[in-house]
């Protein structure tokens, strides 16, 4: 690989994996294609305006796919569940991978989701196995799979904002299950090592966090950093399962097995600091309750 000159097109390029892979991937200095549906928003001219190459293309269209593709050395493949649905994303997740490589891409790195290799029973962890499944089969000369836990930031999404503002953590675990956590920050860095190093970490399918918190002690660490307290109330699985089965099914897993990620092992393999909860809500709840 060389830096500066092999492309590397993003997909998700605005949203929050793909908006950290590229943020590395420039910062290292690396050629970024950012693949988005909306060229034209904001956030896609701002990557325009750092230097990444803005191109548009959806996940349903093969034809867009190709052309976004095209001359691309390297790809970071991506997909959202809650967008999709289970088996639109596990066929967009196929597609991307199938063009990719027609298009005669070199290296090929796709996100999944931790414990995707271990039947689950969830059926959008079980989607992305498939996935997994179809990068192998493929044979590109090189491929790297990513697998991260349970995002931080969706605690400043709508499932759980509203809820911790007026001081509770909302959440349908018990009390005392560890989850165990990822900066999306930190995905962005594991991505670009995945791309730098692809000769060692070719054919590697690994997961990775970033910390491991019950919700009493997330909810404790939350009181700390907002300064009022914070309490973490246990939402009744059948009143999440209303929401959504699939959903339902992934806390179930998370109180029965949970995710099994060996976090200083990842840190001295990589290089890579995992970014604490306490530090993380520090940046991120401090700014939006000051507003």
């Amino acid at each position: 690989m060389q830096t500066g000159k092999d492309l590397i097109a993003v997909f998700g390029a605005t949203g929050s994996q793909g908006g950290a892979t590229i943020h590395e991937l420039l910062q290292a200095g690396h050629k970024v294609r950012a693949v988005t549906r909306k060229p034209e928003g904001d956030a896609a001219k701002a990557l325009a305006a750092r230097g990444a190459e803005v191109v548009k293309a959806d996940l349903d269209d093969a034809a867009s796919l190709e052309r976004a593709l095209s001359g691309a050395w390297g790809v970071f493949a991506v997909q959202n569940t809650w967008e999709a649905g289970v088996e639109k994303e596990e066929e967009q997740g196929k597609r991307v991978a199938d063009v990719a490589r027609r298009a005669g891409v070199r290296h090929y790195v796709y996100t999944s989701v931790a414990s995707a290799h271990r039947r689950t029973g969830i059926p959008h962890f079980d989607n992305k196995w498939r996935v997994e499944e179809r990068v192998r089969e493929l044979k590109f000369p090189s491929w790297v799979i990513v697998r991260p836990v349970f995002f931080m930031e969706n605690l400043l999404g709508p499932w759980f904002k509203p809820g911790i503002d007026a001081g509770t953590l909302a959440i349908g675990l018990e009390p005392d299950t560890p989850l165990q956590m990822i900066a999306v920050a930190d995905i962005g860095k594991y991505v670009k090592l995945a791309f730098e190093w692809h000769e060692r970490l070719n054919g590697r399918a690994f997961d990775i966090a970033g910390d491991e918190l019950t919700p009493v002690e997330t909810a404790a660490a939350l009181t700390e950093v907002l300064g009022r307290k914070v309490t973490h109330v246990q939402v009744p699985i059948e009143e999440v399962r209303k929401g959504s089965e699939d959903y339902a099914l992934m806390l179930e897993w998370f109180d029965r097995v949970g995710y099994n990620v060996h976090i200083k092992s990842n840190a001295k393999e990589f290089g890579i600091a995992p970014t604490p909860f306490r530090a993380w809500a520090k940046q991120h709840f401090t700014v939006v309750a000051a507003r």
